[in-house]
């Protein structure tokens, strides 16, 4: 991890940081996690509106088509009574010196109501209508094949032969997550594709195995795994071989709007391999809140890490891992102690390099402290920003009120919200 030579410096590669943040934490902490093997059951291949593709089905498949269509069939008449609720949670990610290494669950919610109709829409992509309201009505694609959700949807459907959606299929997305604000808002859409493929198509795949197809996609785990799995995680992802990750029908989650992968090639995409992401679960005291402090204006993920450097000295890596093993305990003690949670929610890796992105951020971070606002624990960036998050036990609205008047001095509004843990994670709910 740190290249040797007479400048000290080290070059970081993110998986091994994060195997080592991780497994040093994880030397008082009884880790939860265990990877399982998909199970799944055939749903069958939907029908298809043209019938030349169902000539050429017949023709490659022969009678494995015929039943499919019939499945098919069937699985209209028993959809059409169903109504499927997925709600996700945002995730903030880092949470001071763990960056790319930790993530916490948090209350604002990324929720699809799934129904089949009985009468489908004969036009629709994919047998799939999208509807949305919430942060980013107006701007997100609509269409199957542009929208992230269900562009991930489609991916873990074909990985199992399906090549659409049940017929009738309507999705309508209400999302409270605010979009490029540092709040895992795409991650949060990833993790509900990933659910939606497996419940429309009748996958039967579990939440481990459900964060393989989700990692394909979000190469970061550190919000996808707080999201998916809830609470507060340290996690990392194994290395994988290109021909694992290069092909044109796994679709990427850091470019949208615009399509990126996920192409409809015509070929099976690759199942993900097993177990491509580890993670454990720390605990968290019941008394600490998160203050989510939410600019009015966004910062690109792409943007954030392009101002990071490509090496760090030795010094700074061990400042920050020596933190990050203290941290991951220190939030789990009651009574929280802010001294030491203040302390070591310092960083040197990311935040330095960030506050040019963010107005009032070096002042924020330093001008705060347990002493001279009672309740507060800590400061750090939600992610890669703009958002503020503060851990603290009381006065939530004198320390949010404080933050919002320094970033007024430079010209920039907010809102402010207290956030829960979120501990259960993303859910399907059925009725």
């Amino acid at each position: 991890m740190l290249a040797a030579g007479p400048a000290l410096r080290g070059v970081w590669r993110g998986s091994s940081l994060q195997q080592f943040a991780v497994g040093l934490s994880a030397a008082c902490t009884r880790p939860l996690w265990k990877t399982a093997l998909a199970s799944s059951t055939d749903f069958g291949q939907h029908q298809v509106s043209h019938s030349l593709q169902r000539c050429v089905d017949n023709a490659y498949n022969g009678d494995s088509t015929r039943r499919e269509r019939r499945s098919s069939r069937r699985s209209i008449a028993t959809m059409s009574s169903r109504k499927i609720t997925i709600k996700v949670p945002c995730s903030s990610a880092n949470i001071g010196p763990g960056f790319d290494v930790v993530g916490l669950a948090l209350s604002i919610y990324l929720t699809l109501t799934v129904t089949f109709n009985e009468t489908p829409d004969p036009l629709a992509e994919h047998n799939c209508t999208i509807t949305y309201s919430g942060d980013g009505d107006g701007v997100v694609p609509l269409k199957p094949d542009h929208n992230l959700i269900t562009r991930t949807a489609l991916y873990v459907l074909k990985c199992h032969d399906i090549r659409d959606f049940p017929q009738g299929t309507h999705v309508h997305v209400h999302n409270d997550i605010p979009l490029g604000r540092g709040l895992g808002s795409s991650g949060a859409a990833v993790v509900a594709g990933v659910m939606l493929g497996n419940v429309v198509g009748g996958l039967g795949l579990s939440k481990d195995r459900m964060m393989d197809y989700t990692l394909m996609i979000e190469r970061h785990p550190d919000n996808v795994t707080a999201t998916m799995m809830g609470g507060f995680v340290g996690s990392y992802l194994r290395e994988l071989d290109p021909a694992d990750t290069e092909r044109k029908e796994i679709p990427l989650s850091e470019v949208l709007p615009e399509p990126a992968g996920g192409l409809d090639t015509g070929l099976r995409p690759p199942e993900p391999p097993v177990g491509i992401g580890h993670h454990i679960r720390f605990g968290w005291a019941s008394e600490i809140k998160a203050i989510a402090i939410i600019p009015d204006f966004e910062v690109a993920t792409a943007t954030a890490r392009g101002v990071l450097p490509t090496e760090y000295s030795k010094k700074d890596l061990i400042f920050n891992l020596q933190r990050l093993a203290v941290l991951t305990t220190a939030l789990t003690r009651s009574p929280p102690d802010p001294e030491l949670i203040f302390q070591a929610m310092q960083d040197k890796v990311h935040q330095p390099y960030r506050k040019t992105l963010i107005p009032a951020l070096p002042d924020i971070l330093t001008s705060m402290t347990p002493m001279s606002h009672p309740g507060l624990l800590g400061i750090c960036l939600s992610g890669a920003g703009p958002t503020i998050l503060a851990l603290a036990t009381e006065n939530f609205e004198s320390i949010a009120e404080e933050i919002l008047a320094r970033f007024a001095k430079e010209g920039v509004k907010c809102v402010w919200r207290v956030l829960e843990p979120v501990q259960d994670g993303a859910q399907v709910i059925e009725s």
